[in-house]
């Protein structure tokens, strides 16, 4: 018997797979559980349609982090800091005070777990980050590390 899972179901398949099972197993345990339902040519059509939508709200953000990446390919991020005379910094930079010097500097908001800044940076200096937008898209920016003007 064909049927389409409501749920993932382990050893079966994933939410909206249409996969077959002997009846008993589809009436004694997956009916009642609320795990499956019977593929009927209108279940089949609202799994193409829930597909659908979700394959253009997947392009939809793919296109808007292309777009931010564009924006924001070889920008600058300033960070000013605390350092000592000869530029070593009192601890390093971390991801989220680039985070919030990117959403302070130019709008875009982005958790600190999506920056990669490499090693630690101890010194003021110019670097390259790279920022994690979504799946495959990154872009390349430059972190500029300077010391508070007193």
């Amino acid at each position: 018997m064909k049927v389409v899972l409501l749920k993932d179901v382990k050893n079966m398949g994933k939410r909206d797979e249409i996969v077959n099972v002997s009846d008993g197993y589809a009436r004694n345990f997956l009916f009642p559980q609320k795990l499956a339902v019977e593929a009927t040519p209108g279940a089949m059509k609202e799994i193409q349609r829930k597909r659908a939508a979700q394959e253009a709200r997947e392009a939809e953000r793919l296109a808007e982090a292309k777009q931010k990446a564009e924006a924001l390919k070889g920008k600058v991020i300033t960070l000013q800091v605390k350092c000592g005379e000869k530029g070593r910094l009192y601890g390093s930079v971390t991801a989220a005070e680039v985070a919030d010097a990117l959403k302070n500097q130019h709008g875009v908001e982005v958790d600190k777990r999506k920056i990669d800044i490499g090693e630690s940076i101890r010194e003021v200096g110019m670097y390259n980050i790279s920022v994690w937008l979504y799946t495959g898209v990154t872009t390349p920016m430059k972190l500029n590390v300077e010391p508070i003007k007193k």
